[in-house]
């Protein structure tokens, strides 16, 4: 008989999906479980599997079009079923339940709409007012100011021979015009670019506002703690070695700061809770969320029970989650259910940066990039050596100065004692 396909809840907290692509068109055979469509949620953009097998009649929704969970999405028949008479149209109660969702991308187009009126001519025609004034602070010589001004020279882009970079006539008359002196004279004149208006995706508005919400509902407050990572890096240079003669894999500085925080959440407990009103839920099992991002935005695919798995597990678990992240197949139970948070922005050559807690969890790491300086050794002297600074955001609520700092120095000796996490 007749069924509608309707719009899944597809994540723990999805209230509406934006259906972006139809895999199936009308008239295509369906079966269970195979995929349909491309849904974008409030986490990911997701594939989403039939829940019923035959001849997918007639589709309702169009793709870039948002509607609410339960909205049907399209009609399927059984092979050589007659359509209802009404199949043409959605039925009245999900039609209803749709039409919000239906308007949301017009009013998005109208919302853009006067950003991007402006940007036609005006805007570089206002151009030189700012490089008058910064000219104005250009070091030249009165002579040299007067004869920029006749051969219509910037100064900004001429270079100084004069005492301390100081511009002298010389260096305008040997500057082409309109242009600058020496190796400066060579560039073209950077082009200005209109501003433009990007409507948010469901994934960036949510985003937005899960990271506000954090941000000014939960007591953040942030540790910091230097790593020697001499250790660690001795030790993975060993293990990769072994690994890659094996014909295994290489591993990252990360999947072993994956295990250490493992292992360290298992030593202080107390930093894997959830505030929940007028209690504190603290979880049996680690399970750890791990930044990965996408094109949209960023996502914390969940490692599940990451305190039973070795590094190598950690690792192969992670490659995996993070391929299906990039692929847009991750599943709502990948996404859902973390209870502590790794942030690594090492890669990036980032430092140092302090993480928004991912709610409900109580806490987040933020791993740094790891650098060469000079220490001081145990024998006071000044010596090559390799470090690594890691940020922890804590909930107050849930976490005191104490218990966050002690699981810092539980890691730090885990990180610093790389043996630990291999045996």
């Amino acid at each position: 008989m007749a069924s509608y396909l309707k719009m899944p809840k597809l994540s723990d907290t999805m209230s509406e999906g934006t259906l972006v692509k139809w895999l199936k068109k009308e008239g295509d055979s369906i079966a269970v479980d195979e995929d349909i469509a491309e849904v974008e949620t409030d986490k990911a953009t997701m594939t989403m599997p039939s829940f019923a097998e035959g001849i997918l009649h007639k589709i309702y929704v169009q793709e870039g079009q948002t509607v609410v969970l339960g909205a049907a999405l399209a009609l399927v028949l059984e092979d050589g079923e007659e359509p209802p008479a009404d199949a043409d149209t959605a039925p009245a109660g999900e039609a209803k339940a749709a039409a919000p969702a239906a308007e949301a991308p017009a009013k998005s187009e109208a919302a853009a709409a006067p950003a991007a009126t402006p940007a036609p001519a005006p805007a570089p025609a206002a151009a030189p007012a700012p490089a008058a004034s910064s000219s104005s602070r250009i070091k030249a010589s009165p002579l040299a100011r007067k004869v920029a001004k006749e051969k219509g020279i910037d100064l900004a882009r001429v270079t100084g021979s004069g005492p301390g970079g100081r511009i002298v006539k010389k260096d305008v008359e040997n500057a082409p015009a309109g242009g600058g002196g020496g190796s400066l004279g060579l560039l073209p004149p950077a082009m200005a670019k209109p501003d433009r208006s990007v409507p948010l995706t469901g994934m960036r508005r949510v985003i937005s506002q899960r990271l506000l919400e954090s941000k000014t509902t939960i007591p953040h407050f942030y540790l910091n703690i230097e790593i020697d990572t001499e250790p660690l890096m001795n030790l993975r240079e060993q293990v990769n070695a072994a690994s890659t003669a094996n014909g295994g894999p290489k591993y990252t500085v990360n999947d072993f700061v994956m295990r250490a925080v493992v292992l360290a959440t298992g030593s202080v407990p107390e930093v894997n809770g959830s505030f929940q009103g007028d209690s504190i839920l603290y979880h049996g099992e680690t399970h750890l969320s791990v930044a990965v991002a996408i094109e949209d935005g960023l996502v914390t695919p969940v490692i599940r029970s990451a305190q039973s798995k070795s590094i190598k597990d950690l690792a192969s678990e992670l490659k995996d989650l993070a391929a299906k992240a990039r692929d847009k197949k991750l599943t709502p139970n990948e996404m859902t259910g973390g209870t502590i948070t790794i942030s690594n922005l090492g890669a990036y050559g980032i430092a140092n940066f302090d993480a928004i807690i991912n709610p409900p969890q109580a806490a987040i790491l933020a791993i740094g990039t790891i650098t060469k300086q000079p220490v001081v050794n145990a024998q006071n002297q000044i010596v090559p050596g390799q470090r690594m600074w890691i940020g922890m955001s804590c909930d107050h609520r849930v976490i005191d100065g104490a218990v966050g700092a002690k699981f810092l120095s539980e890691l730090k000796r885990f990180l610093e004692t790389p043996v630990l996490l291999v045996s």
